[in-house]
């Protein structure tokens, strides 16, 4: 027994704990059940069932959309997509928006392993396609469901953008298209202040012409700054550019620049050009316009997306007044006919907008509640139109004065609530705003000087007075924030906008819809057999 007891132990023996063999039916039976507990794990969330009442159906449908958006949605709170899982290494790459290139280009020098990952990523957030391509061109709705601000400028909450937010980015990306509103403001204070120093109506000031020459010098200069910073932009960042002439806003300041060459050929000091100006200087100035113009009424009159009725805003002012400011030009120089044909095209679309934007038309885009300083564009055309027609035809006649009375009552209409006009963040925009201030001031120089009265030259000094004090204001806010307190040119987020918003619209629920039909049968069915019972 012992000799058999050590051979055992001496055995290199493996023992093995052997089961019982279950049946095949019971081996079948625990792989399904095996099965539906992973289904079960797959599918956490009930569904509804018409056995339970309607108070409990909709509680269940209420959880399970809960349950749903928790688990789908992705969490937006304005935040850039560089900043999300998988996108690291894009944060902060500002390249997207320079000459020539796209988040496609770059997509595609990245690992397609990588690639794959982004893809799985948007695939289940939402995402649709790659909507991130900067060449793509915005359409015009989606600006007004993105951003909101009277300047559009602003992005509402839980959208995304395609830049950072916490990162500073680089100033030519910062500088908007808005910045020709300084130039705007300066260079028609040189027209008024030597309107002021020739004018009959006012000669009893003596205001001396080195006033006007200092402030055309000022606006030239820049004019000069502004125009070549934004054709850097246009050289290196191209994109962005073409996100500004998308945007339903700032699409007018393209016709800025030339509306400012134009004011500074017309206040151009006496010392400088002591006779008429060359036509060639209004086919300059007035070409481009002419061209731009085409452009952006063609869209407005051929209907689409960008039809009038869907894109007009106050600043859409400033693609009207150029005409009437080319006509004053255009009659400085002598072409009386030229003139005649930017009055009759300016009435006639300043007519339209100016009708389109107070009815409030329902196909048209809400405009913003809070009144604001766009709301000063209203005044830039019929004042400009009244000092064209009186530059023309040498009188303030009365289709002069009734664009001129025009321009009066609503100067009124907003100075009486000037309360409004508080409690605003300060932008470069502002400044487009206080020309049609200096417009109104110069328009009634020129009434002054056709009906020269106490009342009528008092209204000339306090509308210029307010002008010249309103310039100078944003000259000093204007300079603090650019050198005090380095806010002046923020992250321009109005341009990194994603082409559509990412994850799928809400949209009425259809379960919701089964639920009221299902119970609106139900109801008249049981009416309907207790009205036989009845009956019987």
């Amino acid at each position: 027994m012992d000799k058999k007891r050590t051979t055992l132990s001496s055995l290199n023996t493996h023992y093995v704990d052997v089961h019982e063999v279950l049946p095949e039916e019971d081996e079948e039976r625990i792989i399904k059940m095996e099965e539906d507990k992973v289904i079960k794990m797959k599918r956490p969330y009930r569904s509804f069932n018409r056995q339970v009442s309607l108070e409990t159906g909709f509680s269940v449908l209420n959880k399970e959309n809960k349950a749903k958006n928790e688990r789908k949605g992705l969490t937006r709170s304005g935040t850039s997509l560089g900043t999300g899982f998988g996108l690291e290494g894009r944060k902060g790459d500002f390249s997207m928006f320079k000459t020539k290139s796209s988040l496609s280009k770059q997509n595609s020098l990245l690992p397609r392993k990588i690639e794959r990952e982004l893809e799985s990523h948007r695939s289940n957030d939402g995402f649709v396609g790659n909507d991130e391509s900067v060449n793509t061109s915005v359409p015009v709705g989606r600006y007004f469901a993105a951003l909101r601000g009277p300047e559009l400028d602003e992005v509402k909450e839980f959208e995304d953008i395609l830049l950072p937010k916490d990162e500073k980015w680089p100033f030519l990306l910062r500088f908007p298209i808005g910045c020709f509103g300084i130039c705007l403001g300066l260079s028609s204070q040189a027209v008024l202040w030597r309107a002021l120093a020739t004018s009959p109506a006012t000669k009893f000031l003596q205001i001396p012409p080195a006033i006007n020459f200092a402030l055309w010098l000022l606006a030239v200069a820049v004019l000069i700054t502004v125009s070549f910073t934004y054709i850097l932009k246009c050289i290196f960042y191209f994109e962005a550019v073409k996100r500004e002439y998308f945007h339903p806003v700032r699409v007018n300041f393209f016709f800025a620049p030339w509306v400012v060459c134009m004011f500074l050929a017309i206040g151009v000091p006496p010392k400088l050009a002591p006779h008429a100006l060359h036509p060639a200087i209004w086919c300059t100035f007035m070409g481009p316009y002419f061209l731009l113009e085409l452009k952006i009424y063609g869209q407005w009159l051929s209907g689409g997306k960008r039809r009038l009725c869907k894109v007009a805003n106050p600043s859409s002012h400033l693609s009207v007044v150029g005409n009437f400011v080319g006509a004053i030009l255009a009659s400085k120089v002598g072409w009386e006919e030229p003139a005649k044909f930017l009055w009759g095209v300016g009435f006639a679309h300043y007519l339209v907008l100016f009708v389109t934007l107070y009815q409030r038309l329902p196909t048209s885009e809400a405009l913003p509640k809070e009144l604001h300083p766009v709301y000063s564009m209203f005044i830039a055309a019929p004042s400009a139109a009244s000092i064209a027609w009186e530059s023309i035809y040498g009188e303030f006649d009365g289709l002069s004065r009734t664009c001129y009375f025009i321009a009066l009552f609503l100067y009124i209409s907003l100075v009486v609530r000037i309360n409004f006009f508080t409690g605003f963040r300060f932008s470069v925009a502002w400044w487009s705003y206080t020309f049609p201030m200096t417009t109104a001031s110069v328009a009634t120089i020129k009434y002054a000087e056709h009906v020269p009265c106490v009342i009528s030259k008092c209204l000339a000094l306090g509308l210029s007075f307010m002008s010249t004090t309103m310039v100078c204001v944003l000259f000093v806010s204007t300079f603090l924030h650019a050198f005090v307190w380095h806010t002046l040119f923020p992250n321009d987020l109005a341009i990194a906008i994603t082409t559509r918003r990412h994850g799928k619209e809400k949209k009425p629920l259809k379960k919701a819809y089964d639920i009221k039909r299902w119970t609106k049968k139900a109801l008249t069915k049981n009416n309907s057999v207790d009205k036989d019972s009845t009956q019987e």
